[in-house]
Formats: structure tokens, sequence, C-alpha cells
């Protein structure tokens, strides 16, 4: 029998959980997406949650999709993307459930590593992480929230550097520009999530939810139109020449040359 992909485990009102594809830096396909979205509904259902703990097993947290995996099979069928189901057919940045998610990231956390940091609460960064969103390198664009998500969080400044030239930054940086809350010391990055998940799990956890949901609803209308869009664009971009190129590249660890077709 295949070993989960995403293990867990419950202490008092937190559930932990944690990324288990550590051979392949916690790249995520589609078996790990389907089990962290299986994941946080059982865990959003369970009335004696109060708290989502996510981090990861090995090094890195995440080096983000699995292009072969997940992507690849997108250009050849078609990703199920329409405004309906929502940009992420997974249901994990959406934002995932009704009660607060802390994130523990340490070594490499790009693309859907950041993706899921902006629909969670609070995020606590090993100060080793190195953080990227590296859609444009790659000939497509993101599509788990962070082009909108990304300057909610951070600001425009900030969020366009990085979204628009596909650098990495450090956690010292993500702290800076406030993507991260904190920033630890090597190893002790889940230590401190779990120690702001009991902080938060002491509270009223109607209080605590309602709180969430009003501020999503603040948010939600500046990006619903956003965010609608995304499925065409993306639909676009992976039947380019640039998309093509971009994936060929980071196969074979090279330089893309973009041709705008």
């Amino acid at each position: 029998m295949a070993e989960p992909l995403i293990l867990f485990s419950t202490t008092g009102h937190i559930r932990h959980l944690q990324f288990n594809r550590a051979e392949k830096m916690n790249a995520a396909n589609r078996k790990l997406l389907s089990e962290l979205s299986l994941a946080y509904a059982d865990a959003d259902a369970d009335h004696n949650i109060r708290v989502v703990v996510v981090s990861a097993v090995g090094p890195h947290f995440t080096a983000g999709l699995d292009l072969a995996d997940v992507l690849g099979t997108a250009s050849e069928s078609g990703l199920n993307l329409t405004p309906e189901a929502g940009i992420d057919p997974w249901g994990i940045t959406t934002p995932p459930i009704s009660k607060p998610v802390v994130i523990a990231v340490q070594g490499t956390c790009l693309t859907l590593g950041v993706e899921l940091i902006l629909a969670s609460e609070l995020t606590v960064a090993d100060e080793t992480t190195i953080f990227g969103q590296l859609e444009v390198t790659r000939g497509i664009m993101p599509f788990g929230g962070a082009t909108t998500r990304f300057a909610q969080r951070v600001g425009w400044a900030h969020a366009s550097r990085y979204l628009l030239t596909g650098e990495t930054f450090t956690a010292g940086e993500a702290l800076r520009i406030g993507l991260v809350n904190e920033v630890v010391p090597a190893g002790t990055q889940v230590d401190r999530a779990m120690e702001l998940a009991a902080l938060i799990a002491e509270q009223a956890p109607l209080a605590v939810q309602a709180t969430l949901r009003n501020a999503r609803v603040a948010r939600a209308a500046a990006e619903r139109e956003a965010l609608s869009q995304l499925p065409h664009e993306l639909g676009t971009l992976l039947a380019s020449e640039d998309f093509r190129a971009g994936v060929a590249a980071f196969t074979t660890r090279s330089k893309p040359e973009f041709t705008g077709k």
C-alpha cells in the first residue's frame, strides 16, 4: 500500500498536516493535492478542531507543483479551471477552510507554497527558507490566487517585483515585506507554529471563525472579477509556444528563449 502523501496528527484542538513527499522536495502532484484537500475538509468538519498547522517532512516545504504530473497533463488535455469551480480545482488555496491555518516553512517554498501562505492566516519561516513565485519563468502565470492576494498581503510595489521577475528571495525579505509573520532559527519553525496555533485555539472558536469570515468577505469583492478571468488567461498560456519552451527549459535546467507566441 502506498504511503500517504499527507500525514496528520491531532494535539488537543490542533490538526497538524505534513507534506510527505520529501524525495521530490514535496513538489505537489495530483495525489498530494487531493489528499491535502481531503485533509482540510476533514479538519473543517471536525468540531473538535479549531486550528490547522501545515508543515512538511524533510529539508524543503515545497518546490511547488509537480509540473510533469499537473501542468504537463493540463497542457495536453486541459485543466478543469472554470469560474464556477474556482481557480483551484483541489480547493486548497481559495482559502481552504473556515478555521485558521498556520503554515511552517523551511528550505524551499516556491509557487504553490507561497499561494498556500497567502490563503493562510499566519506563517512561521525557518531562517533558511527561500521563497519564489516562478510562473513567468515557465511561460505561465500564478493560478492559486497570487495575482490578487500577494499584492493584498505585501502591497503591489513588493508583489510586482517577485511576480513579474520570477526572482527568489530570503526569509528575511519575506518578513520585511510582510509575507510571513515570524522568522525563527533553523529547525524550530514547527514548534513555533504549534505555539501560535495553541494561542488561537484558546480563544472562542465561534468568534475566531466569525472574524475570518468577515475579513474574507471584505476582500472577496475585489478578487472575484480578477479570479474569474484566470481560467481563460491560463488556458491561452498553456497553448502557447512560450509555455512549451518554459517547461522544456525547466526540465533541462537551461535558460528559456521566449518569443511571445
